[in-house]
């Protein structure tokens, strides 16, 4: 079993050419209307199409429901953006989940990036449905902005969400546009799970099951910390790895694939580890041991973020309470994480509690309100 988990890609997908925009550089939402708009996402969306992601056919006779099938294929929508409703077959029982991201509160202007916001809005859903234990199927995007919102804004945002979704094997199946004081994405990911299984929740971990970990934890919270500092993207080579993980997070989509044949609970690791896993932990009714070992393993990449920041301290704290990464956090029995999860605790009888060695690590975790 490795002992760190899988480390983040040093950089963030680029839009692609083939949809650079035109002259829609400087126009506004308020210049080219509502159909205007739409047309500019349209013609992102048609781009991704004619480029799918490798998938197995949509033919029920050749396209079994089971978890050897990651992913529905372009095949499996029938009927896409630009009508009342989509139309997709879906192989499986439906899993669906949905999250906002709003200016002022989820990103700010002055680090406000389009296409990593959209790569964010779709990691952050696509990591809900995985975490399931089911296949991404389709995404519903729904935007609110300001009518003097540059048009090219609104078509990086959606190329990025296009591409996220693409590499997590879903496609862009419709949405909406609406205006609004301030910019908000909203998405809501659809996915499917084999009848057969069982989805992955968070009340069947039992006492002697291990905790294990596929990607970062804590990354993401350093990277907001840097933002917050001052620090910006190209500043500095051996910060950019943090900042990246905050603006665009790019879950490893491939490490939970077949995730319900052998997990029994599990989390997308969004609020941290002692949020995350306390959730965990009430549902099933069992207190949660990390490994102090493992934690300080986890801690350590983040040293030079914590360090140019005055604060070495703080690598500890991002660990157990920093959010946004979008890795996974499973309870399964010992030994059965395939390669690639990293175990970091175990669950055991007793009051549901995480603790990091034998202290509660409760006041760690994030806190939206």
């Amino acid at each position: 079993m490795p002992s760190t988990p899988n480390q983040p890609e040093p950089t963030a997908p680029q839009p692609s050419n083939d949809v650079a925009p035109s002259d829609a550089t400087e126009l506004t939402l308020k210049d080219v209307g509502e159909d205007g708009v739409l047309e500019q996402i349209f013609s992102v969306l048609q781009a991704q199409s004619a480029h799918p992601p490798a998938q197995p056919p949509a033919d029920p006779e050749t396209h079994p429901t089971s978890a050897s099938n990651p992913v529905a294929g372009p095949g499996d929508l029938i009927v896409g953006p630009g009508d009342d409703a989509a139309v997709s077959h879906t192989p499986g029982n439906l899993v669906s989940s949905v999250d906002i991201l709003t200016e002022g509160a989820d990103f700010l202007p002055e680090w406000f990036d389009p296409y990593r916001l959209g790569v964010k809005a779709a990691a952050q859903n696509l990591a809900d449905i995985c975490s399931m234990g089911a296949n991404p199927h389709g995404l519903l995007f729904a935007l609110a902005a300001p009518d003097g919102t540059p048009v090219n804004t609104v078509r990086l945002l959606a190329q990025g969400l296009s591409d996220e979704a693409a590499r997590g094997g879903a496609t862009v199946i419709g949405g909406d546009l609406s205006s609004s004081a301030c910019l908000t994405s909203t998405v809501t990911a659809l996915g499917f799970i084999d009848r057969d299984l069982v989805p992955v929740t968070r009340s069947a971990a039992k006492p002697g099951h291990d905790v294990f970990l596929a990607g970062t934890v804590g990354w993401a919270a350093a990277g907001l910390a840097l933002l917050f500092a001052g620090v910006r993207l190209g500043d500095d080579p051996h910060l950019d790895p943090f900042i990246e993980v905050q603006l665009a997070p790019r879950p490893d989509y491939e490490s939970v694939q077949n995730l319900a044949t052998w997990a029994s609970a599990g989390i997308d690791a969004s609020d941290g580890l002692a949020g995350d896993l306390g959730r965990v932990a009430r549902a099933s009714g069992v207190r949660i041991r990390l490994d102090e070992t493992a934690i300080d393993r986890l801690a350590e990449p983040l040293l030079p973020a914590a360090e140019h920041l005055g604060t070495p301290e703080a690598a500890r704290e991002w660990v157990l309470g920093g959010g946004e990464d979008h890795g996974f956090l499973v309870c399964a029995p010992a030994g059965s994480a395939p390669v690639g999860w990293t175990r970091i605790g175990a669950c055991e009888e007793g009051q549901p509690d995480v603790l990091v060695g034998d202290h509660s690590a409760a006041d760690s975790a994030y806190k939206h309100f």
